[in-house]
This record gives C-alpha cells, structure tokens and sequence, in this order.
C-alpha cells in the first residue's frame, strides 16, 4: 500500500519516526493504525455497556466483594 502525503505531513511523520524511535514512516502509521483499533474496540465497549441493562449499583458492598474475590484469586500458587 502506499500512501500520498502533502509534504507538510511528510515532514511530520519523518519528526516522529526519529523522534519517537521508529525505524521507518511505515511502523509509525502501524502504530496509529493499532492505537486507532484500539480507540474504536474501546468505544463499541462502552457503547455496549451504554446500551446494556442497569446492573446492580456499585456501593461499598459491592467493592467489599470484589476486593475478596481478588484476594482469593491472589493465592501463594499464583503469586509464585
């Protein structure tokens, strides 16, 4: 795939691929590529969360409870 660039842009990407340590233009769009997957992942998971059905609230009862399901998921074995 190649892709066309005003040369603004083109100097941009170049500032960031030595800037940030990429080896070439390429990697640096591979990394905007995945953080963008990642942005829309996130998005259809909240707005599947939005749409879901109320679930319980989430008071001190409910954080008492999950802070001892951690904790006795957070056996010697698994710490090892």
């Amino acid at each position: 795939m190649n892709i066309s660039l005003p040369d603004t842009l083109k100097s941009f990407v170049d500032e960031q691929v030595s800037q940030r340590g990429y080896g070439t233009s390429s990697e640096y769009v591979r990394e905007l590529i995945r953080k963008d997957q990642d942005r829309l992942h996130l998005r259809n998971l909240l707005l599947a969360g939005a749409a879901s059905a109320p679930a319980a609230s989430a008071d001190a009862t409910y954080f008492d409870g999950l802070r001892d399901r951690v904790r006795k998921a957070a056996t010697p074995a698994a710490r090892a």
